[in-house]
């Protein structure tokens, strides 16, 4: 529903980002200011404005495929748009109350067009960047020790999430991962939630990610949660919606896990090697759409036998407390994408425990990756596409 009650303020940033466009064109030359031209190119600034509305409405596969990528670029350079033009008229509204700026000079119209195209070269700067910096994938490396025995010796985990499956990640890239992945000879692989991106009939190739899950390498196997998009629902400008009838859980995504030779946990624990216990939750917000109930982490957590160590793997970085009073000593999540795009990378801070990296709550690790893939925006900005290494050392 967030969609639905942003689509107002949507339409006027629209519309306040084209008049700033008209204007600026207007100051270029008389050429721009010809009503023919104003026309088309209000018109085709509008039908890429329209593409993500389009891109939810349309049925036909092809048409889909190009509104959804159309839309999905658009929404970060809409973001950086705005934000540009928004700096821009706070300074220039700061610079009319100074006495020592020229009023002149600062209304003239070789002001404006160098400064607006100044705005443009960084905002078309910056969304080349984040294109080609999504598919730029990291590895992140972090070395724990916990307090605990095992008698497998020191663990090499490879933890993954947010795969985002569909238009924006397809199989070619799920096969880069892949390699990466068994290039370090990893020893158990997590894969924290948000595998699919709502909807399993975006996948370009079902036949291609399943074999190359399949060929992915490890000791003790590969282990999965769900996401809250790992789910069939409708989603517009990267928000879900629609009522909890609607909502399926869409077999066809634990089959092609399980064709996969991926294990899916949810609110369950294994025991590997009998040497220590792998959780894995349901989550919190999927759960409330389908599942309806999720265990706490002491009824996760009854009956084990604590002194070997437990890991829990968990798309959202929650209960932070209650899963160290619980006995957990690692906690495995994705999620946040680390706000994926400057600023939310600094603004994601105020809104959760552990928005990214490692931190330790008691004797509890919680590890946070930004995620494989990407939600909505198809860009990175100050933020990575990453695989994670974990080396953990037992006393």
């Amino acid at each position: 529903m967030i969609a639905v009650l942003l689509s107002p303020l949507y339409i006027l940033v629209t519309l306040y980002l084209l008049r700033w466009n008209l204007w600026w064109f207007s100051a270029c030359g008389s050429f721009f200011r010809k009503k023919w031209f104003r026309i088309s190119y209000s018109v085709l600034f509008l039908f890429i404005s329209l593409s993500l509305v389009v891109a939810f409405f349309i049925r036909e596969p092809s048409l889909k495929w190009f509104f959804k990528h159309l839309s999905n670029y658009w929404l970060g350079t809409l973001l950086y748009i705005t934000l540009a033009v928004i700096v821009s008229d706070l300074v220039r509204v700061i610079l009319l109350h100074c006495d020592r700026v020229n009023k002149i000079k600062l209304h003239s119209r070789k002001t404006f067009l160098i400064s607006g195209g100044i705005v443009i070269a960084i905002i078309l700067s910056l969304s080349t960047y984040g294109i080609i910096h999504a598919r730029n994938l990291k590895l992140t490396q972090y070395d724990i020790t916990i307090d605990k025995p095992c008698k497998t010796g020191d663990l090499k985990i490879v933890l993954i999430a947010d795969l985002h499956m569909g238009y924006s990640i397809d199989h070619s890239y799920i096969e880069h991962m892949v390699e990466k992945i068994n290039a370090l000879e990893p020893d158990l692989i997590c894969i924290a939630g948000d595998i699919f991106d709502n909807d399993y009939d975006a996948l370009d190739d079902p036949a291609a990610i399943t074999a190359a899950f399949k060929s992915m390498k490890s000791t003790y196997g590969i282990y999965a949660c769900w996401g809250n998009h790992d789910i069939d629902e409708k989603i517009l400008a990267g928000f879900t919606f629609g009522s909890s009838k609607e909502l399926t859980d869409d077999a066809r995504m634990a089959n092609l896990l399980k064709e996969a030779g991926i294990t899916l946990l949810n609110d369950e624990i294994v025991c590997i090697d009998d040497a220590f216990y792998l959780a894995g939750r349901k989550d919190i917000d999927r759960v409330k759409k389908i599942e309806h109930t999720r265990k706490t982490p002491a009824e996760l957590t009854a009956g084990l036998d604590l002194k070997k160590p437990l890991l829990v793997l968990e798309h959202q970085p929650k209960q932070l407390d209650e899963l160290a009073v619980a006995g957990a000593d690692v906690q495995l999540c994705g999620h946040t994408h680390n706000g994926q795009l400057f600023p939310g990378n600094l603004l994601i801070k105020l809104f959760w425990e552990n928005p990214y990296g490692l931190e330790k709550r008691g004797s509890m690790y919680s590890i946070v990756t930004s995620g494989v893939g990407i939600w909505g925006p198809d860009m990175r900005i100050g933020t990575d596409s990453e695989i994670v290494e974990i080396q953990v050392h037992f006393q």
